[in-house]
């Protein structure tokens, strides 16, 4: 009897085993695509976190391997990379494919625009990503949110930024919306892959680079090419990461695998927000007082005229076609009520935050 029990579960055991070796079995080999150098942290890293957590969360039936940028395809050719299937999975943003697109832009960021908290509320819950499924599904694309950088900083520069004048002939990477408004103002707007930008700043060919923020500048030692760090990113106030994935390839999983997929981007879009705001104070501290980094907040007068070129060259790209008209327009009821509740929300909250912490500091 005992034998038999013995035999009986060593069976079982056995069957087991074969039954987890068969589902750890790769299904699906995946190839994403990245505009970001590799393993370059925040971004980079973002990349590589969804592809371990798809992974993960198939068991081990979807298997995606991440190149860098110029891995596989270069940086800026990983959009037509996904379409044609060349990989089945890409991570950038959307502001770098309006080429493709001009409307693409607003679903990546907006000057002057949404948050990143407030980007998630109109992607998930406000009607966006269905529109940027609408777009994407034309260029055999499926997108989704995954990584959000906040509120950027305005960039570093090689001079003083006092007036409107300072912005004349100013040659400056800039990408998306923010370098169209550059060039209103007078200036030159570069597109430049990440990689690049260190090498242009210091040998001069350009004037001026934003990027992201502290945690990622200081990773680039972008302090060393260029003096002055402005303050705030009125370009890029919270600027979605995105994950493309070829539509056929999507479209032929199981249902369960292209939710693990679709929910491994959200968690990921979450967890890149956090640890930026983690680790930008802590790499802002460290550029100003070991690396003598002069950090300086762009004049009023300045943001005033930015401000009213970003109005002007969104309102163009809105009437450019129906679609883009929705999308504005989508985009623009869900800006609205985010300001009326922001203003009495987190923006006075954090005005009386910081009055009061200062009237402690007055009297301490």
């Amino acid at each position: 009897m005992q034998r038999r029990t013995f035999i009986a579960g060593a069976g079982a055991a056995t069957a087991a085993l074969g039954a987890r070796s068969a589902w750890a079995k790769p299904e699906h080999k995946w190839k994403m695509v990245t505009t970001w150098p590799k393993n370059f942290p925040g971004l980079g890293t973002g990349a590589e976190n969804l592809a371990k957590l798809i992974g993960e969360m198939s068991g081990g039936r979807i298997q995606v391997k991440v190149y860098g940028a110029g891995e596989l395809v270069p940086a800026f050719e990983i959009f037509d990379a996904v379409s044609r299937g060349t990989a089945e999975m890409g991570h950038g943003s959307a502001y770098y494919w309006k080429g493709k697109s001009e409307i693409a832009q607003i679903f990546s960021t907006v000057p002057f625009g949404l948050t990143a908290q407030e980007m998630n509320g109109w992607m998930y819950h406000g009607g966006g990503l269905e529109l940027w499924t609408e777009l994407y599904a034309g260029f055999g694309l499926v997108p989704a949110p995954a990584g959000n950088t906040g509120v950027q900083m305005g960039g570093w520069f090689n001079k003083e930024i006092n007036s409107v004048a300072d912005l004349q002939g100013l040659k400056m990477r800039i990408p998306g919306l923010g370098g169209e408004v550059l060039k209103r103002a007078g200036g030159t707007p570069v597109n430049l892959p990440g990689g690049e930008l260190f090498t242009a700043l210091q040998s001069g060919a350009i004037d001026a680079t934003e990027w992201v923020g502290p945690y990622n500048d200081l990773a680039f030692g972008l302090y060393k090419a260029a003096k002055y760090y402005y303050y705030p990113g009125w370009h890029e106030p919270g600027t979605i990461l995105e994950a493309m994935i070829n539509k056929d390839v999507y479209e032929s999983l199981p249902a369960d695998l292209q939710s693990i997929v679709m929910n491994a981007c959200k968690v990921v879009n979450q967890d890149m927000l956090a640890e930026y705001t983690a680790r930008n104070p802590a790499a802002l501290e460290t550029l100003v007082s070991q690396h003598d980094v002069e950090l300086r907040k762009f004049p009023d007068g300045v943001l005033a005229k930015l401000r009213t070129l970003s109005n002007e060259v969104v309102a163009e790209l809105a009437g450019q076609d129906a679609f883009s008209q929705k999308t504005f327009a989508s985009y623009q009821k869900f800006l609205k009520q985010a300001k009326a509740w922001s203003g009495i929300s987190e923006l006075t909250y954090l005005q009386a935050r910081d009055r009061l912490d200062q009237q402690t500091d007055d009297q301490a």
